[in-house]
């Protein structure tokens, strides 16, 4: 009976064919790096302000922002696709947080509204395209890897890592740059409106950035899995750190070290990406949070 798991040699020449011949390969590994980077950074944010539903919500949206794009005629563009989708998930990251400012509807109704509304109509946009023609690719295998990314890696393409190089650039230069503004409203908002910040303005820059994050990471992770990458670096960094430059600083090394290994056992065992990667995150996270126990890290 023939293993289903292959042996530790043939999973090793995997890697090395994988990360020596192929192109793609190097490309899935900067983008998974990128990403790792980014959604980290904002990761502790969203962990202390208790936003890590909007990533959630966001990851739905965006779904839902896919299927509009490859509806509407760009199937066959990777970097349209792209753009479409971004512009829809950040104009709900924008409503997202309007909503959630009305009196009549909290913000988790508002992110729970909008998540599942995605969802549902992105799913029935695509099958009634599929019916009538407009739509000829293969329905469940390109829903299941929009929600849970590509079975493999080796999709990924020189546009996409370009893509992702300019958006994560702009993502880490805008949280460095507005470093301080995100610190002051991430541990107290009435007191930054006080000193004459615009916490409303610094929180709606916070999620547009998150949205930018989970658009880049959809074809290597999936929507329904991004926002593990944001949370789980975080959750752990706090296990073993207190102060809010420390958590980042560990979070954003820890994530990109769970990322690398995630996508070298994903070549080597030919297992998907993205869900690789988050199972790494979440081990990781267990460790950390027996060592955090033992060492009075910050309980969350």
């Amino acid at each position: 009976m023939t293993n289903a798991i292959p042996d530790f040699q043939t999973a090793i020449n995997n890697l090395v064919a994988a990360f020596t011949q192929l192109e793609t390969a190097k490309y899935a590994l900067i983008v998974a790096i990128l990403i790792a980077v980014c959604s980290s950074l904002l990761g502790v944010t969203l962990v202390l302000k208790r936003y890590s539903f909007i990533g959630d919500g966001l990851s739905h949206v965006a779904f839902g922002a896919m299927t509009v794009a490859t509806i509407i005629g760009f199937a066959g563009d990777t970097t349209e696709n792209t753009y479409i989708t971004l512009i829809i998930t950040v104009l709900c990251a924008v409503l997202i947080l309007r909503s959630g400012q009305n009196t009549k509807i909290k913000g988790d109704a508002a992110i729970a509204m909008i998540s599942v509304a995605s969802l549902a109509f992105g799913y029935l946009i695509i099958n009634i395209a599929k019916q009538f023609g407009i739509y000829t690719g293969n329905t469940n295998g390109d829903v299941c890897s929009t929600l849970f990314g590509q079975a493999t890696f080796l999709t990924v393409s020189l546009d996409q890592v370009i893509i992702c190089a300019i958006l994560s650039g702009l993502v880490i230069l805008a949280f460095l740059f507005l470093y301080n503004k995100i610190f002051a409203v991430t541990f107290d908002e009435s007191f930054a409106n006080a000193t004459g910040t615009n916490a409303n303005l610094y929180n709606l820059v916070i999620a547009i950035l998150i949205a930018v994050i989970i658009v880049l990471a959809m074809n290597l992770v999936g929507s329904l899995l991004i926002s593990a990458l944001v949370i789980f670096p975080a959750l752990s960094a706090m296990r073993i750190f207190k102060s809010f430059k420390g958590v980042t600083i560990f979070s954003v090394a820890l994530s990109v070290i769970c990322s690398t290994l995630g996508l070298v056992l994903s070549a080597m065992y030919n297992t998907p990406a993205g869900s690789t990667i988050v199972a790494i995150d979440v081990i990781v996270f267990a460790l950390y949070y027996i060592i955090g126990a033992f060492k009075g890290g910050k309980k969350v």
